[in-house]
């Protein structure tokens, strides 16, 4: 059960990445509007590519964080505080964007078996194990989700000695050289169980919003797989889609 070491792990860490970090915390004080560095400015500042400035701003233009007018540069966006469906956001980030202090009540943690399922999904081998964090996610005073992920065992050397009930999971894992990229996930709907009403504060019964996901790296590799249970009155997703017209009706061909 070994980590990459503090010299290798920095290499994993892609240019774009930083200067997205680096914009992120700019943003964090900025009003809606404010212009941010062009694309020239940020090549000369990081000494990178104007591809790779571009990649950058990119990914904060899908989050929702800026956004771009042609002929006139890049700009702070009004702030959403609602995630987008299709969005890779994690739960400290959502909770920054609507004011709240995020933090996490553990229910358990540590390293346990795969069940099969887990094991093919993260494409371990035989008797590799898996490291399981399972977490009440609370934004200001509210209980808003269950969380429980799973992880590579190799990635247990980067949580050793974290304060996981405040500290951001994603966070931690970028530190140690894992950056969660992309991912593909599913959402249902779901009435609360016992252990659901007792955890979240919420009678059994209620509504639930199930999100169940794979996360994969930098090297596109399974980096986690979780399920997290919202409680419906709680927390809500911003859909954005286009109009698919009808297809034209088939006329029968006569002889």
């Amino acid at each position: 059960m070994t980590a990459p070491t503090t010299s290798v792990r920095a290499s994993f860490v892609p240019r774009y990445y930083e200067i997205e970090q680096s914009l992120r915390a700019r943003i964090a004080p900025m009003r809606p509007g404010e212009p941010l560095p062009s694309d020239a400015e940020l090549c000369e500042e990081f000494g990178v590519s104007r591809m790779t400035a571009r990649n950058a701003v990119h990914q904060l233009k899908l989050e929702g964080l800026v956004r771009r007018v042609p002929g006139r540069g890049t700009f702070v966006a009004e702030r959403s505080t609602h995630r987008q469906a299709g969005k890779l956001v994690s739960f400290s980030e959502e909770m920054r964007r609507r004011g709240v202090e995020a933090h996490s009540r553990i229910v358990d943690y540590g390293l346990r078996e795969p069940s099969a399922e887990e094991a093919h999904t993260l494409g371990l081998g035989p008797d590799e194990r898996v490291v399981s964090l399972a977490r009440v996610r609370i934004g200001g005073k509210l209980a808003i989700a269950l969380e429980q992920a799973v992880l590579p065992a190799a990635c247990a050397r980067a949580l050793d000695g974290v304060d996981l009930e405040h500290a951001s999971l994603h966070e931690r894992l970028v530190a140690a050289g894992w950056i969660p990229t992309a991912g593909r996930g599913t959402l249902r709907a779901e009435p609360a169980g016992a252990r659901d009403a007792k955890l979240l504060d919420v009678r059994r019964g209620s509504p639930l919003l199930v999100e169940q996901r794979l996360i994969l790296d930098q090297h596109e590799q399974p980096l986690e797989v979780s399920e997290t249970r919202y409680a419906a009155e709680h927390y809500w997703l911003d859909v954005e889609f286009g109009v698919e017209l009808p297809s034209p009706p088939i006329t029968a061909l006569s002889d």
